[in-house]
Parts: C-alpha cells; structure tokens; sequence
C-alpha cells in the first residue's frame, strides 16, 4: 500500500521542517508548502490524501486555502492554529476543515488525529453498521446509506464525509438526543475526548444543508435529529 500523502502547509521553516520529518519518521509522505498560493498549487498537481494547513500563512490564508480546497474535493484537511482562540477554531471548521490542532502540538498526538480523520474518510460503507439498508426518509430529506447520498426535495446536497457521518450517526437514532461527547467518540473517533465546538459547528455546517429545523438543539444535552 502506498504510504498517505499529506500537504503540509507552514510558513515558519522550523515548525515546517521539524513536522515534515516527524511525519516523514511515522511513515507518511509529505509536500510541504511555505504559503497559501504555493500550497494551493501543490494541492492541485500532487492531490494528496489530506491537507494539513496554518491558520496564519503569507500570500493567501489557511482560511481562504481551506475554503477553495473545499471548493474543489472532499479531502480531509486538518487546521493548525498557533491560538485556541474561538475565532481561529470556528473560522477555520465554518471553511470546511474537518478538524484542527493548536500549537505547539505533540507529535503522537498530531498523527493521532490524522489517522483518526483518514478512518472517518475511508471508512467503506459495508464496514459501517451505520451505512447499510434501505434509503432512510425524515420529511424532504433521503439518505441513501450504500450510495452514500443525501437529496433534499430531490436535490442532491453536497456533504463532506465528516458531514456525511455525523448525519448517519443523527439517523441510526432519529428523536433521540445525542450527546456532544458522543458524537466525538463515533463521528471524530475522539476516545479521549475533544473540543465540543468541533461538534457544534458540523451541526451549523449541516443544518444549512438540510435545513435548520431538521437538527434540534436541546440545551445541555445535546442535539437530536426530528423524525
């Protein structure tokens, strides 16, 4: 099997080179970028298997780099912010990342999150419980779990792969209140816990998706999605 390719992109030269050679050492291959523009360019002539991008970068932002990788696939990117700041996180998340780490970051821990995204993207669907059977209906919404596509009214709607799942878990358990914990554990495969904002605005992402009064919010539990 082909080792993973990941696109690093970093404009500091120590934090770029110490990573690529960190990740390099745990058996991925790595384009790594100093800016958005050169990153974005990389990304489109190496397509590589996930996107690992600043926050802060020169030329264009991680931002705005996430928002037109998203624009073009379905790749998995991960965002690295020098700051836990809220602004940095939903920023970033409301682009499209699936998910981000904050610096300086432990090794182990960074690579436990990559992999952890890849599962969720490459996750098959006769290997998932959740992504078997019949098309499931919930008033204009169809989800066909083997085709793994969502219409509304007919429509076909555009779901990342962590949207995808995060509806599934939603409809192998319509009407009942799923906790933000939980869906860290079976959507982000975060066993030892996570950031819930990574949670609450997936939600936010698929609600505008499927419609806002599809996905109830019910406070201090949780969310539950209305049969």
């Amino acid at each position: 099997m082909a080792p993973v390719h990941v696109l690093f992109v970093e404009d500091d030269d120590v934090i770029r080179e110490a990573t690529t050679l960190a990740l390099e050492r745990d058996g991925f291959r790595v384009t790594a970028a100093p800016d958005g523009l050169t990153g974005l360019d990389a990304f489109r002539a190496r397509r590589p298997d996930l996107a690992l991008l600043d926050v802060m970068l020169p030329g264009l932002d991680g931002v705005s780099l996430c928002r037109r990788i998203r624009d073009e696939s379905t790749v998995p990117v991960i965002m690295v912010s020098a700051r836990a700041d809220a602004i940095d996180v939903v920023l970033g998340l409301e682009a499209g990342a699936d998910d981000y780490v904050t610096k300086p970051f432990d090794g182990a821990v960074l690579v436990a999150r990559i992999r952890a995204v890849l599962r969720r993207f490459r996750a098959a669907a006769a290997d998932d419980p959740h992504e078997q059977g019949a098309l499931l209906s919930f008033g204009d919404i169809v989800i066909d779990p083997e085709g793994m596509e969502v219409t509304r009214a007919g429509e076909r709607l555009a779901l990342t792969p962590t949207e995808m799942r995060l509806l599934l878990e939603f409809a192998a358990a319509p009407g009942t209140v799923l906790s933000r914990d939980r869906l860290l554990a079976r959507v982000w495969d975060y066993e030892w816990g996570g950031d819930t904002r990574v949670v609450d605005v997936h939600v936010q992402r698929l609600r505008a998706k499927v419609g806002q009064d599809r996905i109830e919010t019910v406070r201090g539990f949780g969310y539950k999605l209305r049969a």
